[in-house]
């Protein structure tokens, strides 16, 4: 019977513990941008970011004109540290999202329906708009548009490279202009993609030297 209240009491103290180092880490604060554009590749698209930088995307699309079908892909990545704060200002700047950030404007061509949504332990934001006159808000959303245009070259990279590896150098080719445009940014998010295909000898030469190029580049975008 002792041996038993003993054990009962030393459960309910881990008990305890757990719920105190619950109530004492707070929860971490976080970025959502959603995109939904009917017709686009991809049709929809999110992006999650934590304020440890861990993030998560995930899209639902065609991979390109010549597919037929929809597909879907999510992919865990990591934030760099720049990237991360510089996301965080510019949601604070923008009021953390509380405010209508559409601008309302008529005659504006449709870019697709877009939200923007922040949550931590004290607070919670989100607007949804086509086209804001937020400065903040403008320059987030065009660094999230440039991530996920990223992520959605490491997307067809990877398909390309188990399904047909003479796609890869045209790919390639395009994302090395969008990065020099400075179209894209987080190259370094789809770095193992690209270590993959300079590492494999079945990829031709020229294609691995541009894969190549963009994976020394990441640190720049």
């Amino acid at each position: 019977m002792l041996r038993r209240l003993r054990f009962t009491c030393l459960f309910v103290f881990l008990a305890l513990l757990a719920l105190l180092a619950g109530a004492q880490s707070p929860a971490l604060a976080t970025v959502t941008f959603t995109l939904d554009f009917p017709n686009s590749q991809p049709e929809h698209y999110s992006i999650r970011v934590q304020s440890d930088g861990a993030a998560h995307y995930e899209s639902s699309g065609r991979l390109s004109p010549d597919f037929e079908e929809t597909d879907n892909f999510a992919f865990d990545f990591t934030v760099t540290a720049n990237r991360r704060q510089k996301i965080f200002d510019l949601t604070a700047k923008a009021g953390y999202f509380h405010r209508d950030l559409d601008s309302h404007r008529k005659g504006l061509a449709f870019t697709g329906k877009k939200t923007l949504a922040y949550k931590d332990a004290q607070r919670a934001g989100e607007s949804t708009y086509n086209y804001s006159s937020n400065a903040s808000a403008e320059e987030l959303t065009d660094l999230m548009q440039r991530l996920a245009a990223t992520l959605e070259f490491g997307r067809r990279l990877d398909y390309d490279h188990h399904y047909q590896k003479l796609a890869l150098d045209q790919e390639l080719k395009r994302m090395e202009e969008m990065a020099h445009g400075n179209q894209l940014g987080e190259i370094a998010a789809i770095q193992p993609i690209l270590d993959q295909i300079v590492a494999d000898p079945a990829v031709i030469n020229v294609t691995r030297a541009r894969a190549q190029r963009l994976s020394q580049s990441a640190g720049a975008h």
